[in-house]
């Protein structure tokens, strides 16, 4: 479920030992100006050392984010979710203790591995990612109950 004005950056990494791509798939429409680009610091990588997908570009008015490793946003495939206003990170089932998102987004994958190969997503939550769906109400009648 990708919005068509979202530009999304899928590149590949020269092969050193690691291939890390970033897909992003974002819930809001940034202006035209705006642009939401990843990059990976080093570009390339070997076993061992660490890798910051940098985020660049995001939009103010989020409540948090969401990485996933893989190239869609899988409940099963979540790496963590991160609260700006708590600043709390939230391990999903992909975390390993080896992943730290910051609160501008980026996310540090420490001493890489080859099981860390592949593409990952990026998913930013709105602010107000909440609407109210209508007033509660409650009838009762006054009714009398003889047994």
């Amino acid at each position: 479920m990708e919005s068509p004005s979202v530009p999304t950056r899928r590149g590949r990494v020269p092969w050193q030992g690691l291939l890390l791509a970033v897909s992003l798939l974002t819930s809001w429409s940034p202006p035209t100006t705006a642009q939401l680009t990843v990059e990976s610091v080093p570009p390339s990588a070997a076993e061992g050392e660490d890798v910051l997908l940098r985020v660049h570009g995001l939009p103010g008015f989020l409540a948090g984010y969401v990485w996933f490793k893989g190239e869609s946003v899988d409940s099963s495939r979540q790496i963590a979710s991160y609260v700006i206003d708590t600043q709390q990170m939230y391990p999903g089932p992909e975390y390993s203790g080896r992943e730290t998102i910051h609160p501008n987004g980026s996310l540090l994958l420490q001493k890489v591995t080859l099981k860390d190969t592949g593409y990952y997503t990026l998913l930013g939550i709105k602010r107000n990612f909440q609407e109210p769906v209508g007033k509660p109400s409650i009838r009762a009648r006054n009714s009398s109950h003889r047994a």
